[in-house]
């Protein structure tokens, strides 16, 4: 039985699964013509519900508690919408022979997303970090990036790949398909936020079915426009080689950083929701950037490294939580941990 738990924790989970199966169905059976366009009303009514829940469930009051650490949110901001899309940028030269543009126009797509916010709230929590903080940090990454992620969509991704991801059409699609949802998602909090609180399974169903939906949407659109017949199989390597180093380089800084100038359990948030990126948030904002045909190939390279960070970050918090055990374990047992 330890055996199999601990095989477990290595095995995809059903969203991942999910999405993986999503992919597959758009590859064998695309949806297209007039379907397509039905298909396209229903996702998007599925995302609006979602960010409508997301507004639902986000409690004012766990912001407010962890609002406080400045320090820590800033450093967490700098992290996410100014050392990834560095990186990115810097990676240009190394990476523009080996991917196509749209494969490229997705990494750089991915580095200026916003954090995630239930797997960095989790993993803080697996790892013992500050809870509070990682729920505003998250939470305050994910509402600056509906503004900041399309600005740096437009400044840092070529209009060839993107249609026209700085354009005032698209912050206006971006207000009322995410934020609009949102806010009234808070408005209603006084009325339906306990049951959304009663009915997590029912409201991780929605979250994680709309990803799912929209990701068949879009590579079934790239499926029709010939998206495996224009990726080279060494350029999904490439993603893949790419997203790990990405994601160790800033582990790497995030970790250094926190272990400098700040206490265990701040270090927790800043390694984990400095270095994470949102696939809720990621999908739907691509669906309003990019045309649709460029859509499945510009999501790619941020499926690929929604995965790998997963495992990645399952495997830290595990470690953060053994190193709590052992320092709790060799402290005498009428003094406190040390943090």
């Amino acid at each position: 039985m330890k055996r199999l738990a601990w095989l477990k924790r290595f095995l995809p989970d059903r969203f991942v699964v999910a999405l993986i199966g999503a992919i597959i169905l758009a590859s064998l059976l695309p949806v297209s013509g007039t379907a397509a366009m039905v298909y396209g009303h229903v996702t998007t009514a599925a995302i609006a519900l979602l960010f409508f829940l997301h507004g639902a469930k986000l409690s004012r009051e766990s912001i407010y508690a962890g609002a406080t650490n400045w320090r820590l949110h800033i450093c967490v901001l700098l992290a996410t919408f100014v050392l990834f899309p560095l990186i990115g940028l810097a990676s240009r030269p190394l990476l523009i022979g080996w991917l196509t543009p749209e494969l490229f126009a997705g990494l750089l797509f991915l580095c200026v997303l916003p954090s995630t916010v239930q797997s960095s709230i989790a993993f803080t929590s697996v790892a013992r970090g500050n809870i509070p903080a990682a729920v505003c940090s998250a939470s305050l990454s994910n509402l600056l990036g509906v503004f900041i992620t399309p600005l740096l969509a437009g400044l840092l991704i070529s209009s060839q790949s993107a249609s026209g991801g700085g354009s005032l059409n698209a912050v206006v699609d971006i207000l009322l398909h995410i934020l609009l949802p949102f806010v009234l998602g808070q408005i209603a909090r006084r009325w339906i936020g306990e049951w959304v609180a009663a009915h997590p399974k029912l409201v991780k169903f929605v979250d994680q079915g709309s990803i799912v939906l929209v990701v068949y949407g879009a590579f079934s659109a790239s499926v029709v426009e010939g998206l495996w017949q224009q990726t080279p199989p060494a350029a999904l390597l490439v993603v893949v080689l790419v997203s790990t180093v990405l994601l160790a380089l800033v582990l790497g800084v995030t970790f250094a950083i926190g272990r400098r100038y700040f206490d265990r359990a701040d270090e927790i948030v800043l390694v984990f929701c400095g270095s994470k990126k949102s696939l809720a948030s990621g999908i739907p904002i691509a669906q309003v950037l990019f045309a649709g045909g460029a859509l499945g190939s510009v999501v790619l390279p941020l499926m690929v490294f929604h995965q790998i960070q997963l495992i990645v970050c399952a495997l830290i918090a595990r470690r953060y939580a053994v190193a709590w055990e052992r320092d709790d374990a060799a402290a005498p047992a009428n003094a406190p941990s040390r943090s």
